[in-house]
């Protein structure tokens, strides 16, 4: 019989079934290191199970929510065949967004969509969610693995992710917190992070011309492994702060920037300057900046620039947040202060040049 003549069938069709449990099977090991006492089950259910009845230890306990992806950042993991990193990029898109309002990350679930089921890539990606979700002190209850033939191809795939953390009523971080005499504390990043690939890639590929197995003198290695260094994860940090000494709101570092994340959680009569010669930012920004001949305010607008999260805290709070940043590892440096907003239009600003 003609293969016109056979009935259709789901494999025929691009969807291999068998491949999908057997990524299932590689990545519950993965998923078992993220487990947190308040979970129910194992991976391959419906939905996953978290305890709620956890949450009792709270007066007034406020649910957070967060979902993000990893961008344009998935292309380059696929161009250089290295699937278990990019996870910990999807963790901490997500998680860093929770701890701003100062909620703990609880629990995560993930959505990778791939053109084909590569058990052992897709178990890698698990892998380094995993490793992230360990990192943020969350767990991995569940996820989807979707196969789209057709629209993806073979070798392409992107991944999303949603997290949801809880914090006490009282102790929500914000706007209403931050006051006049208040300082900014900078938290370095650990490189580009997941945001702004889009001018980077261009940047390298289309204008550079460049490959990414060349070694690059500024980074000690090739451009690849730069630019797929993993996104720093600051959730756990940001919550010893908070039991440390008194923190009045947190801003995430990602798309848009350092100036326009920080102006999200100043309050409308107040302003937020930051000094660029507090820091000089990592070698990876001006090799991008010099490469494409980008102007330093397109760079500031796309790029962390070296700054991957931001606390303010009262002046007074500045050496003690400084010392627990210190003592867990993590650069950490006053970058600026609030100010009445006066003449200022926008909520925060940068000033200064940046430090040689």
């Amino acid at each position: 019989m003609s293969e016109t003549t056979t009935g259709a069938s789901y494999a025929a069709a691009g969807v291999d079934i068998e491949a999908g449990d057997r990524a299932v099977e590689l990545m519950k090991e993965w998923v078992r290191k993220t487990r947190r006492p308040e979970v129910l089950g194992g991976l391959g259910g419906f939905a996953g199970l978290f305890d709620a009845s956890a949450l009792k230890r709270y007066e007034r306990p406020l649910l957070a929510s967060a979902t993000d992806g990893v961008g344009t950042k998935v292309d380059l993991a696929r161009r250089m065949g290295v699937y278990d990193t990019i996870g910990r990029d999807l963790v901490g898109m997500v998680v860093d967004d929770l701890v701003v309002c100062g909620a703990e990350p609880l629990f995560m679930t993930d959505y990778i969509c791939v053109g084909k089921v590569h058990p052992e890539r897709v178990a890698a990606i698990v892998k380094g969610i995993a490793e992230g979700c360990v990192l943020a002190g969350c767990a991995l209850v569940g996820g989807e693995t979707a196969e789209h033939p057709g629209l993806l191809g073979e070798d392409d795939f992107d991944v999303a992710g949603a997290g949801t953390g809880v914090v006490e009523a009282d102790r929500l971080l914000g706007p209403e917190r931050i006051r006049t005499g208040d300082v900014v504390v900078a938290m370095a990043s650990s490189g580009l992070h997941s945001n702004g690939y889009s001018l980077v890639r261009h940047v390298v590929f289309d204008r550079a011309g460049w490959a990414l197995d060349r070694e690059v003198p500024e980074f000690g290695r090739t451009l690849g492994e730069e630019l797929l260094e993993p996104t720093k994860i600051y959730s756990l940090d940001c919550l010893a702060l908070t039991r440390t000494t008194e923190v009045h709101a947190f801003s995430h570092i990602t798309g848009g920037g350092l100036a326009a994340n920080l102006a999200r959680v100043i309050p409308e009569e107040l302003h937020a300057t930051v000094d660029r010669s507090t820091w000089t930012p990592g070698a990876v920004f001006d090799v991008v900046g010099t490469a494409g001949r980008v102007e330093r305010l397109e760079l500031e607008k796309t790029l962390n620039m070296g700054v991957g999260m931001m606390a303010v805290v009262p002046a007074e709070s500045a050496d003690a947040a400084l010392t627990t940043l210190a003592d867990r590892g993590v650069d950490a440096w006053v970058a600026g202060e609030i100010t009445e907003r006066g003449d200022h239009a926008e909520g925060a600003a940068l000033t200064g040049d940046y430090a040689a």
